[in-house]
């Protein structure tokens, strides 16, 4: 049968073009399962259908998601709507409400972050390390239309760490569609005779994308959106030349990329906002300045003396927000402060900041902290013996795992395939080369 679509539309070849992306990032006869995000719009409902098809010559298993966000009448119905389709194309399927009080202001950002937090915590519940996502290439335009105009929507990648942190930790997200236009994949659903829902919130003049999709629509630009643009490359040398230590130190270099500066302050700072605007342009010019001086971005402090660059944990921050001490959960793994994972091999023991407890810390651990520099050791996690003893640095009975590295060595795109995400190693003490002049 011939289709008519619209201009720019080509879905010849659309379900190998995608099939080609998959084996491009996935791997194949893997039991794990591949956690697929689901709305029940076209491009979810074309994505899900067609990797349905791709996993079954594969030998992957597909986990639907679909996040019911509680703000229209009619998203129950949406919801089962998603969950049928889903069975109907032998995927399995989980539901995930947004509970709790929905803010006034900044609606759409708390759903967005609500629902990548949502996705994030089923897929690695179900032993998913990645999740693909329906984006295409007109919301990339879209995007890129909306942070011209003073949005801060970051650009739209088609393999990218979750932005969900810390419960994304270790789990990317894959958009195979990205070169794909819209109304390609509609026509498509089309001749395949589906269904899919069409959210009234996509015309809602309220909301920024909505806005965004008319004024492209209104300059006729709809009709030829470009395939998105790749996020500026990395120098390799720059990107590498970011080294950490067992303390979640990290040193670099004066010329140090931008990109790989921003990202990682959010790492070491165990945040989820990157930084941006003046205070990162500043503090990229005081750098290539050659000026010696200390600042805090982030929640990362930032101390650059002659060509040495050390970034850490501004232990002032942990007061400010008055994070209390962690429980660890025997045989489960506790974040704590964004930087740290922690594993108890045992019940009772607890985790919380060094700050104000240096002194009570045995005369080794104060040795072991007194390698680093002053501003550093606040910000170091000490531990509590199920007797309610201590603060000690590091024992046996509980296991420690530093998350900044991966979380930039994934945010920098050094992994380019499902197979190169492996977490990194569980320490039982704190070993400490220290790179300070």
């Amino acid at each position: 049968m011939q289709l008519t679509v619209a201009p720019g539309g080509r879905t010849g070849g659309l379900q190998s073009r995608l099939f080609a992306r998959l084996d491009d990032r996935l791997t194949v006869d893997d039991d794990r399962p591949v956690a697929l995000a689901l709305s029940g719009g076209g491009d979810s409902i074309a994505l899900m259908r067609m990797t349905a098809a791709w996993a079954q010559k594969r030998g992957r298993p597909v986990l639907a998601l679909t996040v019911d966000h509680g703000l229209n009448p009619d998203s129950p119905a949406w919801t089962r709507f998603a969950g049928e389709a889903a069975q109907a194309a032998g995927c399995a399927w989980r539901d995930l409400v947004w509970t709790g009080e929905k803010p006034v202001a900044g609606l759409t950002a708390a759903a967005r972050g609500a629902r990548h937090r949502l996705i994030a915590e089923a897929a690695r519940a179900a032993g998913a390390r990645v999740v693909l996502m329906a984006h295409t290439a007109d919301d990339a335009a879209e995007a890129d239309l909306m942070r011209a105009e003073g949005s801060t929507l970051g650009r739209v990648r088609e393999w990218a760490p979750s932005p969900a942190w810390p419960e994304g930790r270790g789990l990317m997200l894959l958009r195979p569609l990205l070169g794909e236009r819209r109304e390609t994949l509609r026509a498509w659903l089309r001749a395949q005779g589906a269904d899919w829902i069409e959210d009234p919130a996509n015309a809602d003049p309220r909301f920024g994308r909505s806005r965004a999709r008319r004024r492209l629509a209104d300059r006729l630009l709809q009709a030829a959106v470009p395939p998105p643009e790749p996020a500026p490359a990395i120098r390799a040398d720059a990107a590498v030349g970011v080294h950490f230590s067992a303390e979640g130190l990290a040193q670099t270099r004066r010329d140090i990329d931008p990109r790989a500066l921003a990202t990682a302050l959010v790492c070491i700072g165990g945040g989820s906002t990157p930084p941006r605007g003046e205070r990162l342009e500043r503090l990229i010019r005081r750098l290539g300045d050659g000026e010696d001086f200390a600042a805090v971005l982030c929640g990362t402090r930032v101390e650059a003396e002659g060509r040495t660059v050390l970034m850490m944990r501004e232990a002032g921050e942990l007061a400010r927000a008055v994070r209390a001490d962690l429980d660890l959960v025997p045989g489960g793994e506790t974040v704590w402060d964004g930087r740290f994972a922690f594993e108890a091999l045992a019940p009772g023991w607890r985790v919380g900041a060094a700050r104000g407890r240096l002194a009570q810390l045995p005369a080794s651990d104060r040795a072991a902290l007194g390698r680093l520099p002053p501003a550093a050791r606040g910000a170091q996690p000490v531990l509590f013996r199920p007797d309610g003893t201590g603060p000690v640095l590091a024992n046996p009975a509980v296991r420690r795992r530093d998350l900044a590295p991966e979380r930039l060595r994934l945010a920098l795109g050094e992994t380019t395939h499902e197979d190169d995400l492996i977490a990194p190693p569980w320490r039982n003490a704190a070993e400490a080369p220290i790179f300070r002049d």
